[in-house]
């Protein structure tokens, strides 16, 4: 397994989300490859992670899940990985006090580079659909709450996210009416 760290929209490398890259196995049999490795991850944070739920979504071309996340007490961090279609996958630093505060790193996923995105708590999460039924599945740390959960619009000036839609040849995504109306960055509520 590969892990790495990614540069931002500024150049800076964000400290905690990872592009993880699993070891493939190919011969005239097909491919296998390792998933998922509890202890890898866990000895490359030097932390212990502990995931409470998968989540499985499938969008259509166009759809721009995003970006959300959940405040504290109740946080989560997700691992992201596409297994049909493609992604172009999305985490923004809202930790107000981060030197990367507002900076965001990308990562298009899909079956074919078999990549997966960790997003730790902190950061917002939003993934636009490139292809026809995009099938993504993650891992969350925490559990889902309601309460806790927030979001902030896609199209934020001051993020400035290059969503690819002109590759889809979309002008806008398709949205969620909860994400349609989600506030700005100043506006929203983040971490402290």
């Amino acid at each position: 397994m590969e892990i790495k760290n990614l540069t931002s929209n500024k150049g800076n490398i964000l400290e905690g989300p990872l592009l993880i890259k699993p070891k493939i196995y190919i011969d005239k049999r097909g491919i296998f490859f390792e998933s998922w490795n509890q202890s890898t991850f866990d000895s490359y944070l030097g932390e212990k992670t502990i995931f409470s739920q998968d989540n499985h979504s499938i969008s259509e071309l166009g759809v721009l899940r995003g970006l959300h996340y959940q405040i504290p007490p109740i946080t989560q961090g997700k691992l992201v990985r596409c297994v049909s279609g493609e992604i172009f996958d999305v985490a923004v630093d809202i930790r107000k006090n981060s030197p990367t505060f507002g900076e965001w790193i990308s990562a298009n996923l899909n079956n074919e580079n078999k990549l997966m995105l960790w997003i730790p708590s902190g950061y917002a999460h939003g993934f636009l659909s490139l292809k026809e039924k995009s099938a993504v599945i993650y891992k969350a740390s925490g559990r889902y709450s309601k309460e806790y959960e927030r979001s902030i619009k896609w199209d934020d000036k001051t993020i400035n996210i290059r969503w690819p839609l002109e590759i889809i040849n979309f002008v806008e995504p398709i949205l969620s009416e909860k994400d349609a109306d989600s506030p700005l960055l100043k506006q929203a509520e983040i971490f402290k």
